[in-house]
């Protein structure tokens, strides 16, 4: 499976974004994720989905701002980001699995994007 992310740019805090990834081919029986990587620190969860939507999962960090959702009809996934703060800046990274259900863990994701980058103004 390909990933391709898009949506990533320069925007002041408090304001939204949202992020969509593409995938080559069908993903209706896989668990997606976004993860994201700030300049000089690893590599962290964001938000996870289930294969049909079912259940999603936050980190802490963007918890009641940031929405994951998916259209398996469209092969796509997105994220929607609101009330952004300036650490929320790094490379936002879209991720499959090949199990339907996720893990916080981004070595148990086998497909990654290139990844988009969102900076955020103070």
């Amino acid at each position: 499976v390909q990933l391709v992310e898009f949506g990533g740019r320069f925007v002041q805090a408090g304001l939204s974004l949202r992020l969509s990834c593409a995938a080559s081919e069908s993903i209706s029986s896989s668990a997606m994720g976004w993860f994201r990587q700030a300049p000089g620190k690893e590599r962290e969860f964001v938000a996870v989905i289930t294969w049909n939507g079912s259940s999603k999962s936050y980190a802490d960090s963007v918890k009641s701002r940031f929405t994951i959702s998916r259209d398996n009809a469209k092969n796509t996934v997105s994220l929607q980001m609101n009330s952004l703060k300036p650490e929320d800046t790094a490379l936002y990274y879209c991720a499959a699995r090949r199990s339907p259900y996720y893990s916080g863990n981004s070595q148990n994701w086998e497909y990654w994007g290139q990844g988009t980058k969102v900076t955020v103004s103070s």
